[in-house]
């Protein structure tokens, strides 16, 4: 396993044969968050004119293009020579992480040998995506919620987006992620952003028309917010949420 770095070292493999070209900027700069980008490549036949769309972002972005010519109608030799230098690169063990860029579900088992090795995995790719691919990443993030949110380009304000979901469709996954806090049921919201990743991947406060947690905690509607003159937030539970929560726990008793 790769020493513990201040910034993780990133391994990005982009299926191009699977992935729109006019969310390639929109990942890069989602990456920026999550670690450095120091491998950087991208698969798929590009002999044609079907794949054209990403000659721009390729030099711009200085991705490695791995020309992958499908010699047979139905086989995908792209999906094979990922699978592959991903391997490679999992040996060397000079990475911390590997972001699939995807939407097929054919990459699910090599998310989760990566991760039996001890690598992080970021999944991008659309909402088609399967669940088995989804949960087989430590995280991943719909390249849908990254260019309906983003700035706006005449305005330069943020925009989040329109989202798919109501906040208050969270609520009970956040309260979730809440149970087992301290006794009178507040917990830091930084530990709650880490335990809904680990209970639901996918999860993004951005799918439900909000930049962040925090906004989609108040936003919902169904918890108190506590914030520390460190600045630390904690939340719970609105009080008859945790009664009837409590009277349901003694009721199955």
């Amino acid at each position: 396993m790769p020493e513990a770095r201040e910034t993780k070292s990133l391994a990005v493999l982009i299926d191009a044969d699977n992935t729109s070209a006019k969310h390639a900027q929109a990942i890069f700069d989602e990456i920026v968050k999550l670690g450095e980008a120091n491998v950087r490549r991208i698969y798929g036949d590009f002999s044609g004119s079907r794949l054209s769309g990403w000659n721009k972002a390729i030099q711009s972005l200085a991705i490695l293009q791995h020309q992958q010519r499908s010699n047979s109608k139905g086989k995908n030799a792209s999906d094979i020579a990922l699978v592959i230098d991903a391997m490679d690169l999992m040996y060397k063990r000079t990475l911390d992480g590997v972001v699939l860029v995807s939407s097929d579900s054919d990459f699910t088992r090599l998310a989760q040998r990566l991760r039996e090795e001890g690598l992080e995995v970021y999944g991008f790719g659309e909402r088609k995506a399967v669940e088995a691919f989804r949960n087989a990443c430590n995280r991943f993030i719909y390249v849908e919620n990254l260019t309906e949110a983003g700035t706006d380009k005449d305005s330069g304000e943020e925009n989040t987006g329109k989202g798919t979901e109501r906040p208050s469709k969270a609520v009970k996954i956040i309260a979730t992620a809440i149970e087992g806090s301290d006794d009178d049921g507040w917990a830091n919201l930084s530990d709650v952003g880490k335990r809904i990743l680990a209970l639901v991947p996918d999860f993004d406060p951005r799918s439900y028309g909000c930049r962040n947690l925090s906004t989609l905690v108040e936003e919902s509607g169904g918890f108190e917010i506590s914030k520390g003159s460190s600045g630390a937030v904690r939340i719970r539970r609105k009080l008859a949420a945790r009664r009837g929560s409590a009277a349901g726990k003694r009721s199955r008793a």
